[in-house]
């Protein structure tokens, strides 16, 4: 089974004020008007369209390509920078002109980049912080990327910079928090990530957090702490709709997923869930699928395998069952060793031989089911290359996501509907999030909820330690020869807090 590392990569933060200059003062710009499409070019003087020869699928695919505002719901990128080198960085953890070249030949305009972060144990935040820590040094990581690739990359805070970046020719990064364990608990905390251009949150990741249940990860069950959100994850909702900040409902559980339904004014979305045929705890029913489609919000399509094929998924499912201690064991060794714990993987992986992915077509497959269910309206692409164990057949980097188009082309569907799930319903949502922010006519912090956790909402406190034992102790075992020393640890940057359980559970 072929294990791809699961990281990201982010860019450098550095505060930016949202505000154009012509702003109220008093109030916060949460939405831009969209700028005009322009318009199609004329025909030239004489030339007769009928006489023109029928387009081929691949002629078709190119044109729809050429006009969409081409839209990869999740990547991995910002951590593959400050975690570690992986396939799209260089040994000096920088985004390569080549690697950026290839994202821009495959047309991509704008690109979600997940800031993700976990919960961080108390033992390690006394050198790399808390998780609002990891968060700004992942942001302050996309800026420098940015900045330093000015000419290829731009940071998206609105729908009207992504459609600037497909007129300019750059690819957008638009921010988004992979786990609200990033906040801490603060709302101020999320209006300042929305300031330095966060434009979406999934509320938790792998492990609940003080407000919000997650549906588990690969190697640990999930457990309900709040029946869905508590009274103050309500509150962050809310509060993020208020803003323009988009909610991400992936790797919530299913109470959670209904319990924002219930406080949600505005579309909302699920960034790397899809309604696999094969089990999943984070597959999207067919009820979940319309109910995000009554609430106007998108559910972008995966390309993990393991969302795709049932019987990838079942080989996985034995993998983790009968390596699942180990691996933990190796996680907790080596925290932030990802080439150490790349190579315990793949000794395992060995051993079962390979796990087929399954073939592009299946991406299709979904995407069909997708339209049946929620309507086509509901649909977006999001490849997570950088962050999947295996692609499908036939898609092995970024450059293969705009292959989709001429699949869909091939399966009937229309030039709107096309358009559509490219970019043009993601960039639908995203203009709704902000209309109704601006509809709250409300400033960012002025006007902000000062709610709070209240006691009953913390997690119950740990254990006391046992008591001393009163009874004499054995004398200490001889000593034994020193074991050795293990591989260091890269140095001068954090370790991904959630590495291992993204490796499995992406």
């Amino acid at each position: 089974m072929r294990t791809l590392f699961p990281l990201a990569l982010l860019t450098a933060a550095a505060l930016a004020a949202c505000a154009p200059a012509t702003a109220p003062p008093a109030m916060y710009p949460f939405s831009e008007p969209a700028d005009a499409e322009p318009a199609p070019a004329a025909a030239p003087d004489g030339a007769d369209a009928s006489s023109a020869a029928p387009e081929t699928p691949e002629q078709r695919a190119a044109r729809l390509r050429a006009a969409a505002v081409l839209v990869d719901g999740h990547d991995r990128i910002p951590p593959l920078i400050l975690g570690g080198p992986r396939v799209l960085v260089s040994p000096g953890r920088e985004a390569t002109p080549a690697d950026l070249a290839r994202i821009k030949a495959a047309g991509i305009t704008g690109e979600l980049f997940p800031i993700h972060v976990g919960a961080l144990p108390a033992h390690r935040q006394a050198l790399h912080g808390g998780a609002a820590r990891r968060a700004l040094d992942l942001i302050d990581a996309t800026y420098r990327q940015v900045e330093r690739h000015s000419e290829e990359l731009m940071l998206a805070r609105s729908a009207r910079d992504l459609r600037r970046a497909k007129r300019e020719g750059r690819v957008a990064a638009l921010m988004g928090i992979e786990g609200g364990h990033a906040i801490e608990n603060s709302l101020p905390a999320l209006r300042s990530f929305y300031r330095l251009g966060v434009r979406y949150m999934t509320l938790t990741h792998t492990s609940a957090n003080d407000w919000a249940d997650s549906a588990g990860g690969a190697l640990d069950p999930a457990a309900a702490r709040h029946r869905g959100l508590s009274p103050f994850g309500e509150e962050v909702v809310r509060e993020m709709q208020r803003i323009g900040m988009l909610v991400d409902v992936s790797h919530a559980s299913e109470a959670t997923f209904r319990s924002v339904l219930k406080v949600a004014r505005a579309p909302i979305i699920t960034s790397s869930s899809v309604r696999a045929a094969a089990h999943h705890r984070r597959q999207l029913d067919d009820d979940t699928l319309r109910a995000l489609a009554r609430n106007g919000g998108i559910a972008v399509v995966n390309s993990w395998a393991l969302f795709l094929d049932e019987a990838y998924a079942e080989q996985a499912g034995r993998f983790q069952q009968k390596h699942g201690a180990r691996l933990k064991e190796v996680g907790e060794r080596y925290p932030g060793d990802a080439e150490r714990l790349r190579e315990e993987i793949e000794k395992l992986e060995s051993q079962e031989g390979p796990n087929k992915p399954p073939p592009l077509s299946r991406i299709a497959d979904h995407i069909d089911q997708l339209v049946k269910v929620a309507g086509v309206d509901h649909v977006a692409l999001g490849a997570d290359f950088d962050g999947i164990a295996a692609p499908p057949h036939g898609l092995a980097g970024i450059d293969g996501l705009p292959t989709m188009a001429l699949e869909l082309v091939r399966r009937g569907y229309s030039d709107e509907d096309i358009l559509k799930i490219l970019g043009g319903n993601f960039l639908r949502v995203l203009e709704q999030a902000e209309a109704h922010a601006a509809s709250t006519q409300t400033a960012l912090s002025g006007d902000g909820s000062t709610r709070q956790l209240t006691a009953a909402e913390l997690p119950s406190p740990l254990p006391e330690p046992p008591a001393a034992d009163p009874r004499p102790r054995l004398p200490p075992p001889a000593p034994t020869p020193p074991a050795p020393a293990p591989r260091p640890v890269k140095p001068a940057v954090p370790p991904d807090p959630g590495g291992l359980d993204l490796i499995m559970s992406r």
